[in-house]
């Protein structure tokens, strides 16, 4: 089996959001509200457990109410706000005018980091002629958090659930992105962090590869060591991505 292609997934694989303290002290901030560091500590353990933070922590309890929306969150923008502001409402802020604000800020580029090797491993396939979907469940339009980091000329299809009404792990989304990748779903692979929504490349017959959606900080090269195991199945131009004739780790 030779991979001529990869899929990557987008949060907590190529990039991770900003922990909920930093989401909401940012929020704080800009509406001009003054808290404490206690206080703060716990409103964002309460948006914590929640589950309000898209790309953060899973709620902990979905409340009945939401159940249906949490689900099908990703299938169009409103819906994914109507969850996650839904989520926020249940953690119950002193500041009902946050919402929304909130919510919006998550999308902000500066709220996203690129993991330390991201953008050395993209790089490298680029280099290598080795076409890059990101494929994502989402809500909204991550192309301008790529833009802000400079990948956005390392990635040549984005397949987003919102804009295809179809959401991993349905096999679909990634037959889109191969189709995007003109490449057969056999020879391209796919990574990402869950083991239930990006598991669904491999009823295509995509091999699938996981990387443990960890801290920034606490995941320095696991791409690198996953990518690195395409050379299992014979890369596109047959040689090593990892190690003295791959890509230099930094």
């Amino acid at each position: 089996m030779t991979v001529n292609g990869v899929m990557f997934d987008f949060s907590g694989t190529l990039l991770r959001v900003t922990s909920t303290r930093t989401w909401l002290a940012t929020a704080l901030e800009a509406a001009g509200i003054a808290v404490d560091d206690e206080e703060l500590g716990v409103w964002a353990a309460r948006l914590e457990t929640a589950g309000a933070l898209p790309g953060g922590a899973n709620p902990v309890r979905v409340p009945a109410h939401l159940e249906r929306l949490w689900r099908e969150r990703d299938l169009d923008g409103e819906r994914h706000r109507a969850a996650y502001t839904g989520l926020t409402r249940e953690a119950g802020l002193p500041w009902p005018d946050l919402l929304e604000p909130l919510y919006d800020l998550h999308m902000a580029p500066r709220m996203w980091r690129p993991y330390p090797d991201t953008a050395a491993v993209l790089g490298e396939l680029r280099r290598r002629g080795v076409p890059v979907a990101v494929v994502s469940n989402i809500g909204w339009d991550l192309r301008p958090v790529f833009r802000h980091h400079g990948l956005d000329g390392l990635v040549d299809v984005y397949t987003l659930s919102f804009e295809h009404a179809v959401q991993k792990p349905d096999p679909a989304l990634f037959a889109i992105a191969c189709e995007g990748l003109g490449l057969p779903p056999s020879e391209v692979a796919m990574v990402g962090d869950s083991r239930i929504a990006d598991a669904g490349a491999a009823a295509l017959g995509c091999p699938v590869h996981f990387v443990d959606p960890l801290p920034v900080e606490s995941r320095p090269d696991s791409l690198f060591s996953v990518v690195g195991l395409l050379g299992a199945y014979g890369e596109h131009d047959g040689s090593d991505l990892s190690g003295e004739n791959g890509m230099a780790r930094q």
